[in-house]
């Protein structure tokens, strides 16, 4: 049995024949509540006066009067908790960019099914509804803690501020080669608090450089350790543009590396391209100054900022880390996949090292691999980590290859 029988499915779908398929596919799968409808308004009208509102829907997209997705917005404004499924012959870009209006808009997607439904995807996606059922469900987290500039400068001070570490595995051996250095507050009465609670903060009073300092310090310190264990690795550190425009940057962070006891050929700097570079000249000196000393150059969220072309034809970049928000799910995004291939090919023309970030499923590990990808990164491979469990995680990734 797939689902429990007792469910209540509404199929949405003008088409009359296509719509008693469905209905026809349903109670062959013990469903005995099958609601219809021929088009949205219908749809919500029967929601609103069904005396058990449906678990999941199917809905097609080009109904009259009101269609697949005004239906999904409402659905989506009533918060009514419901699954969908889209049934459609549309394009699969087309598809995709509904899918992630229906994310945006708050409706549980179970998937996309292109017309003709096939018993096989229908079965396929009902299975994902009683997976998610049977699953714990996740706590609602509560809502960020405001802190104020002093209190997080405070903190700072307090050397509470520390990097967890995320797995970038090399994807031709899947050896861990290195880690992306992401910062945390060890808060003494709020636990462990990410960065969006405090980045913004010290980026509006130009002093996020106190957090970049300390996080580079501690990440070398963490890195030379795990050279000592026998781990030949990299470690990356997030650069904010803000603090290019100081000349004397990139001598401040080559003493502070070298001070920590790592050669900095060992760390790569993260540069976000999500901010326009404002201040050409002075952050054109502080990152050839820190390429010069062997510093690696990473350009973050590759294809999300400004002038992307224009940035790698002025700073001497060793490595291109495409958006996630192209990497997750691009196995089935057509439009999203053609994005990638497109930035691997420029990266290995202008000899960069790509990194794909944001890879959480199998499938598009095997993509990006396919495609010729250097290294990975994401949930997939491993959560970000304290510094002796991700020393942890090398031992156990070493003897597992």
């Amino acid at each position: 049995m797939i689902l429990d029988p007792k469910i209540v499915i509404l199929v949405a779908e003008d088409h009359d024949f296509q719509r008693r398929t469905m209905v026809r596919m349903l109670h062959g799968l013990g469903i005995a509540d099958v609601l219809e409808a021929a088009n949205g308004r219908e749809a919500l009208e029967i929601i609103r006066s069904a005396p058990k509102p449906p678990e999941i829907v199917l809905s097609d997209l080009d109904m009259p009067e009101m269609d697949g997705m005004a239906f999904i917005h409402h659905l989506g404004e009533a918060k009514s908790g419901m699954e969908v499924i889209i049934i459609s012959a549309l394009d699969s870009v087309l598809l995709g960019s509904v899918a992630k209006m229906a994310d945006a808009y708050g409706v549980q997607l179970l998937g996309v099914i292109e017309k003709p439904i096939t018993h096989a995807r229908l079965v396929q996606l009902l299975t994902a509804h009683r997976t998610a059922r049977k699953a714990p469900q996740a706590v609602r987290p509560a809502p960020p803690p405001i802190f104020g500039w002093q209190e997080i400068r405070a903190g700072i001070a307090n050397r509470e501020f520390e990097p967890f570490f995320q797995p970038k595995i090399e994807m031709a051996s899947g050896r861990v080669v290195g880690v992306e250095a992401l910062a945390r507050w060890r808060h003494p009465t709020r636990g462990i608090v990410a960065p969006y609670a405090f980045i913004l903060e010290l980026e509006r009073h130009k002093d996020i450089d106190t957090l970049t300092f300390l996080m580079l310090e501690k990440a070398a310190h963490a890195c030379r350790n795990w050279l000592a264990a026998g781990f030949d690795l990299t470690v990356s550190v997030n650069l904010s543009l803000t603090s290019l425009a100081d000349t004397s940057l990139a001598d401040r962070i080559i003493a502070c590396v070298k001070g920590a006891g790592l050669e900095p050929k060992r760390m790569i700097l993260e540069i976000t391209e999500t901010a326009a570079m404002t201040e050409l000249a002075p952050a054109l000196e502080n990152l050839t100054r820190l390429r010069m000393h062997g510093f690696g150059l990473s350009i973050d969220d590759y294809g999300t900022g400004f002038a992307s072309m224009q940035q790698l034809t002025r700073v001497p970049f060793t490595e291109l880390k495409i958006d996630q928000g192209f990497i997750t799910g691009c196995a089935r995004n057509r439009a999203a996949h053609v994005i990638v291939e497109a930035s691997l090919a420029l990266a290995r023309g202008l000899g960069l090292k790509a990194v794909a970030e944001g890879i959480e499923t199998e499938e598009d590990w095997d993509t990006l691999k396919a495609a010729g990808c250097d290294i990975a990164q994401g949930y997939f491979l491993g959560r970000p980590l304290e510094e002796e469990a991700f020393l942890e995680f090398c031992r156990q990734r070493r003897s597992d290859t």
